[in-house]
């Protein structure tokens, strides 16, 4: 990895760092440089996370007794004991009480393109009324709900009033099959599930009452199902058990108190994929989450009052409550988007950006990538003036999707502010910042309160080289364990080295302080005596004209313990041929090194993804290799793992 301050793309300039939300944070507490503020956030942990209840203006109906209680280890800290609130009160009541009761809280446009736009005084009375009906359905604090939406209004209304009573919600993807749904709505045992007669997805209805009632089959534990009228499409119905939506809050008052709750109450369950077996049900707080995530977005993504904040995605993936919970938390407004970037023209997400003044906007680079074939015009004949942020996470990008995004889409002059992290951790561990430069796919290093650091195999860490990402000290939104599985956790992020979490990503520090990821560590290359994560050949792979998208995965060999295995999905009009395969092998071998030559690469139709965007490769390995590919309930595009298996 090359360390020429050359490589930096874009620097802030004095308007950019004087507006910046993170400047005044540090100004407010006598700090210099971003450098001093990461610093003293590991140092002091409390310190840190103290200032940042006071800056962002966290409401607590009873104050905390102290910021943290770590006598458990590690593992299960205790944050903010004595301390009552409420993640509903602190995103509604607090910005009526404020004076922003007239701001918009909620813009949302359809896949037909019918829009939408809820004032947090309209928001709040939808809530409340919400909040009423689920308890008149038996719902109570404790109880779980999944809630199975597009993502429309309703997904947030949903969500906020679950917690406003002090239920706890699990997220469904909207695409999901019953099966999928099915495992989770029986893993965290809820007591009501709410969903949609359907929705639209390129043009095309998706039936979600049906597919909610196949999963519902599978649950005894649910007793209410409450169904949105999205379409109003005739679906089947069970009296008894099933009530609409506009019927329940039809009677039910707009008046709803938040229940306070403590600071370590779950919020919501949600569900990461496993590599074999059942999900793994991540529980997240009140405090926990709601503080962590409008960390992460007052700080590196810079959201605040008047800015309107979108991101590609869907409740089922972290990012969906997170725009939710961001957006609301620091009085910005959210943009809610049910369609695809691509339909029914390749525009749709950059006409999306103009009609309606998108300020901060967040994709993947699989997204990125997408989008790409059908030209830079697209973007250009846009007005796209409004941004001032781009947003990324999902995966590592490469060099060719991360220029075309920042040239056609922020003109070069909009930072790309990189984020990772997870569904366990309530948001980011490292990120980029509106103060600070900004090399291609890097991260200008870890995010304020995250003690990151990058070990090698001795559990030191390193630089200059590829090693385990980790975090050496515990913060607010860390999962409090999987759902009813604290073994399970424990072995997942705590068994390698004492006291550190060991997150499953590969990571490298260069010269000059900026931070790599190079794809997951249980995808590790091991060629030769050679470690080396995928996302460097997968560059090397992208970055030819013909290639759209790439999957690298290990398979063994006899002589070299491994060897490298490619899968390539080609761009639009291009064909494959022998000549095109021998010259992607020859470019590897070039730049690589001719001891990772591959060893076949093959052209498929797809790749398997998740709803994040990760390509998922130990499906792409175990299909190669005829294993059982383990749980895939977490697909995006389940007919990609044949397009695997016909790869020629």
């Amino acid at each position: 990895m090359t360390t020429d301050t050359s490589e930096i793309v874009w620097r802030p300039t004095p308007d950019i760092v004087e507006r910046a939300r993170i400047t005044r944070l540090m100004r407010a507490n006598g700090l210099r440089s971003l450098g001093e503020l990461q610093k003293r956030s590991i140092d002091d942990t409390e310190w840190y996370w103290n200032a940042v209840v006071h800056d962002l203006g966290i409401r607590w109906t009873r104050p905390y007794t102290r910021v943290l209680d770590d006598s458990r280890g590690p593992a299960w800290p205790a944050w903010f004991p004595g301390g009552l609130l409420n993640l509903a009160d602190n995103c509604l009541d607090r910005h009526l009480d404020a004076g922003r009761a007239d701001r918009p809280a909620l813009v949302w446009e359809a896949d037909d393109g019918q829009t939408r736009t809820l004032t947090y005084r309209e928001l709040a009375r939808e809530v409340n009324r919400l909040g009423n009906a689920l308890k008149r359905l038996g719902i109570a604090e404790g109880d779980r709900v999944g809630v199975f939406l597009p993502m429309a209004p309703e997904a947030a209304i949903a969500t906020l009033a679950i917690a406003r009573i002090g239920a706890v919600y699990t997220p469904c993807f909207s695409g999901f099959g019953a099966q999928a749904v099915a495992s989770r709505l029986q893993d965290c045992e809820a007591k009501l599930l709410i969903t949609a007669d359907g929705f639209h997805r390129r043009g095309q209805v998706v039936r979600m009452k049906e597919t909610a009632d196949e999963a519902v089959a599978a649950c005894p534990s649910i007793r209410r199902v409450l169904v949105y009228r999205r379409l109003g499409r005739d679906i089947p119905w069970t009296a008894g058990r099933d009530r609409w939506w506009h019927e329940s809050v039809a009677s039910a008052s707009d008046d709803c108190s938040a229940v306070p709750v403590d600071a370590d109450r779950p919020c919501l369950i949600i569900y990461t994929s496993g590599t074999t077996g059942r999900p793994k049900g991540a529980v997240l707080t009140h405090a926990g989450f709601l503080l962590k995530t409008a960390n992460d977005f007052a700080y590196c993504h810079d959201v605040g009052e008047g800015d309107r904040l979108f991101w590609l995605t869907d409740l089922g993936w972290l990012m969906g409550p997170m725009l939710i919970t961001a957006a609301l938390a620091l009085g910005a407004t959210g943009v809610l988007f049910e369609g695809v970037p691509d339909y029914p023209k390749p525009d749709r997400l950059w006409a999306l950006v103009e009609r309606h003044r998108i300020t901060v906007m967040g994709l993947s680079p699989t997204a990125v990538r997408a989008l790409m074939p059908h030209g830079p015009e697209h973007p250009r004949v846009h007005d796209l003036s409004s941004l001032r942020i781009l947003g990324s996470t999902g995966e590592p990008w490469n060099p060719e999707p991360y220029r075309w995004l920042f040239e056609h889409v922020g003109r070069g002059r909009v930072p790309i502010i990189n984020y990772t992290g997870g569904t366990e951790i309530s948001g980011g561990i490292l990120g980029c910042f509106p103060i600070t430069p900004l090399k291609p796919c890097s991260f200008a290093g870890p995010i304020p309160g995250m003690a990151a650091d990058v070990f090698g195999e001795n559990g030191r860490p390193v630089r200059g080289q590829v090693g385990e990402l980790v975090v050496t000290k515990t913060w607010p939104g860390m999962t409090q364990g999987f759902w009813r599985d604290p073994k399970r956790y424990e072995e997942t992020y705590w068994s390698r080295w004492p006291g550190v979490w060991v997150h499953g990503d590969w990571a490298l520090i260069d010269a000059d302080g900026f931070w790599f990821l190079q794809g997951r560590s249980d995808d590790t290359l091991k060629i030769a005596g050679k470690r080396l994560g995928p996302a460097e050949v997968e560059s090397i792979l992208v970055g030819h004209p013909a290639v759209a998208e790439a999957g690298v995965i290990g398979v063994p060999h006899e002589v070299k313990g491994e060897a490298v295995v490619c899968f390539v999905v080609l761009k639009p009009a291009t064909s494959p041929s022998e000549a095109l395969r021998a010259e992607l092998t020859e470019r590897v071998a070039r730049q690589m090194g001719k001891a990772l030559r591959p060893e076949r690469v093959l052209f498929a139709r797809d790749l398997p993804k998740t709803r994040s965007a990760k390509i998922m490769r130990r499906v792409i390995r175990a299909t190669y290799l005829g294993r059982d590919p383990g749980d895939l309930s977490s697909l995006e595009n389940p007919d990609a793992v044949k397009a695997v298996a016909e790869a020629t």
